[in-house]
């Protein structure tokens, strides 16, 4: 778009722009749409998998109405290189005047977006945000233009074009400011599912995402500092960059409870990529037993310590047993011998290569069959693989295998364990007290199976003597949010489906609130398998308003000493409001906050302990007010969620309403995890929070 082409009003021109790039991204869709695939496919199967390829591709095309198919314009000083254009946004970019005005150097000119759009002649309209040449969007600065004259950011209602804002960041009689739309974009009303921050990312939060697939990282971040955004636009990029690899080791995301997965699936296929799995810690583990049962926290604790690992351990090994007598095997009219110390040997060094349990199980027979193949070949005969194999099929192999190395079924090795004093005190010496063994003892042993109320703990433990008989299958990158939470078996659960990858750990040591959560990044990666992993940590806020971070960090000297509180870059005076009121009006005045706050525009969620919901939910339906629960979608027509405190965490609202802190603190078994959870509920709003209380405060707030 040469200069002279530039119209007097830009907002013009640049709307015409936006609109030549839907109807381009329109064209590409239709294009997908008419492909005929009836005479370039061999057989059926074919046809299905191609078509289902065409499918997601034509979902991956649509134009979403409320998603601007791009927030910004690069102009470059020079010409990019091919490698910078073509290999970022499959084709070769527009020549243009860097600024729009006259005068300028001839340079190059990109619009960045959600993905890439072509023209008809196959020439970009809009470059994927995740392209190298759209990095400087995020990156360049005064001090570091990056070749880069002039940034332009757009302004959107309702899908509509309707701002722009310039930086010239090579024009030393321009001073720099904070951009009102990059503003405006943080703080605009959320309505519905999370969003993607691809318009929003800041510079440290653009390092994380772009950084390899080949290393695992961990993002330390407190409330409002984008770490859940972070970890999804990291996705995003490394499918981008990386996609037949991914494509065929998979992705997985895994979430803390669905509540939070539905409130995070949207963001992913915004940007574009549609085959990125979801799943709680709890669905990787569950599929072998149905939990039905909880534990008290003493058990879930010791359950969920790492030493577990090796009691397990100890008692699948403790299946082997050394053979007593040899195995003589009979074909045709000979007889063939092997010695019950040779096959003690074999036993012997299987152990010492601490193959998985199946594995040797496996590889038992054909090391026995062997044996027979040498002595067979010694007597002048020529046997081959398919002899072995026979040999190794042998009624007597067979029946010397089963009784040397039997087969162990995970669930009922961990049911003895839980059920069997005995068995659990001798595979538990040196690792557990006899205290710790009573925690982990099920108090009304199952007959069976089927018949155990399994808690998630024990899903778990199965999980981890499966591993320990057959490998789990390792996936190509795994993200894992509000990390700080797990145990250390849990850890182990998630490096087990990524042990062959890498992952995104993200998670606030200070929003830990499980009686089991990690206290240090180091230890979390060391059950994780990744301990080379590096740990970034981000302690710019962009969410919360800065009076109501401040007033929830006055909890981190007793939450989580030591860790930085995060410095939010957004000044909302008037955000904060703590009400004390009596015990005999707290439930109208809550009812009362939130029809204040639905007075202003986006979600509302009245927080409030797990204890307090059915209470508040009685006082809101007197009042005649609707309202979701978390993980429902909020609309313009209903705005106003009521979330249990236990299930806040991850979630944002505009405005929110906090009823009485004490409950949650003492909703929890001990102070400090309630004094976290209250940390998690104080730092969910974006605009405004409202806390009211009828007992005293904490003392740290008060």
């Amino acid at each position: 778009m040469p200069a002279h082409e530039e119209s007097s009003n830009p907002l013009v021109r640049e709307r015409a722009h936006l609109a030549a790039s839907r109807a381009a991204l329109r064209a590409m869709r239709e294009d997908v749409q008419a492909l005929d695939i009836r005479d370039v496919t061999a057989n059926w199967v074919n046809a299905a998998v191609l078509q289902s390829q065409i499918d997601d591709r034509v979902k991956a095309l649509a134009d979403l109405s409320h998603t601007p198919l791009f927030f910004g314009r690069l102009d470059y000083l020079h010409v990019v290189g091919a490698d910078k254009a073509e290999g970022a946004s499959g084709g070769v970019a527009h020549s243009a005047s860097a600024g729009g005005g006259g005068g300028r150097r001839e340079g190059e000119r990109f619009y960045i977006g959600r993905r890439h759009v072509h023209d008809a002649h196959g020439d970009p309209m809009v470059i994927d945000w995740r392209a190298p040449v759209s990095q400087p969007f995020y990156q360049a600065s005064r001090n570091n233009p990056l070749d880069v004259d002039h940034r332009r950011r757009f302004g959107y209602t309702g899908g509509e074009l309707t701002a722009y804002e310039d930086e010239h960041l090579t024009d030393p009689a321009e001073t720099e400011q904070t951009s009102k739309l990059l503003q405006a974009e943080i703080e605009r009303p959320r309505v519905g599912p999370m969003r993607d921050i691809v318009a929003t990312i800041q510079p440290e939060q653009d390092e994380i995402v772009r950084s390899g697939l080949g290393g695992t990282v961990c993002v330390q971040g407190g409330p409002g500092t984008g770490k859940t955004a972070v970890g999804l636009h990291r996705v995003a990029y490394l499918l981008y960059a990386h996609r037949e690899r991914l494509a065929r080791t998979g992705t997985l995301v895994i979430g803390p409870n669905r509540s939070f997965l539905h409130y995070i699936e949207q963001v992913l296929p915004a940007l574009g990529e549609l085959e990125v799995q979801q799943a709680t810690v709890e669905d990787l583990v569950a599929a072998r037993v149905e939990v039905r049962g909880t534990d008290e926290a003493a058990s879930a604790v010791i359950k969920g310590d790492a030493r577990m690992a090796d009691v397990l351990r100890r008692a699948i090994r403790s299946h082997v047993t050394p053979p007593v007598d040899g195995v003589v095997v009979v074909r045709g009219s000979r007889r063939w011998r092997v010695p019950a110390y040779e096959i003690e040997e074999m036993v012997a060094e299987l152990l010492a290569r601490d193959m998985r349990y199946g594995a040797a199980h496996e590889a038992l027979p054909q090391r026995i069959a062997h044996a027979v193949l040498v002595r067979m070949e010694e007597a002048g005969e020529a046997p081959d693989d398919r002899v072995q194999n026979a040999v190794a099929r042998n009624p007597a192999v067979k029946a010397a295998v089963k009784a040397i190395w039997p087969a162990v079924d995970p669930a009922k090795l961990v049911l003895r364990l839980l059920t069997d004093a005995e068995f659990l005190a001798a595979h538990a010496d040196g690792i557990l007290t006899d205290d710790e063994r009573k925690h982990v003892l099920t108090a009304k042993p199952a007959r069976s199976v089927k018949s155990a109320k399994w808690t998630a703990a024990d899903a778990v433990l199965i999980d981890e003597a499966a591993d320990l008989v057959a490998r789990t299958h390792s996936l190509g990158h795994v993200v894992v949010d509000e990390a700080q939470d797990l145990s250390p078996m849990q850890y182990r659960a998630v490096g087990r489906r990524c042990s062959t990858g890498s992952a995104t750990v993200l998670g606030d040591l200070a929003q830990g609130t499980t009686p089991w959560s990690t206290r240090s990044w180091e230890q979390a990666l060391f059950h994780l398998g990744k301990a080379d992993a590096v740990v970034e940590e981000l302690t710019a806020g962009f969410r919360v308003p800065r009076e109501v971070i401040a007033y929830a960090s006055r909890l981190l000297p007793a939450i989580s000493p030591g860790l930085a509180p995060v410095e939010s870059v957004r000044e909302a005076p008037g955000s904060l409001a703590v009400r004390g009121v009596a015990a005999e009006e707290l439930d109208t005045s809550v009812v009362a906050a939130c029809e204040e706050s639905l007075r202003h525009e986006g979600s509302i969620g009245l927080i409030a302990a797990d204890a307090r919901i059915p209470v508040l939910a009685a006082a809101l339906t007197a009042a005649g007010h609707s309202f979701l629960s978390p993980g429902e979608e909020t609309t313009a027509e209903s705005r106003l969620t009521l979330v249990p405190a236990s299930l806040a965490k991850g979630l944002e609202y505009d405005y929110v309403v906090l009823d009485e802190p004490a409950a949650v603190v003492d909703g929890e078994p001990d102070e400090r995890t309630g004094l976290r959870r209250l940390y998690v509920a104080l730092t969910r709003a974006v605009s405004g929070l409202v806390v009211l209380h009828a007992a005293p405060l904490p003392e740290l707030l008060a």
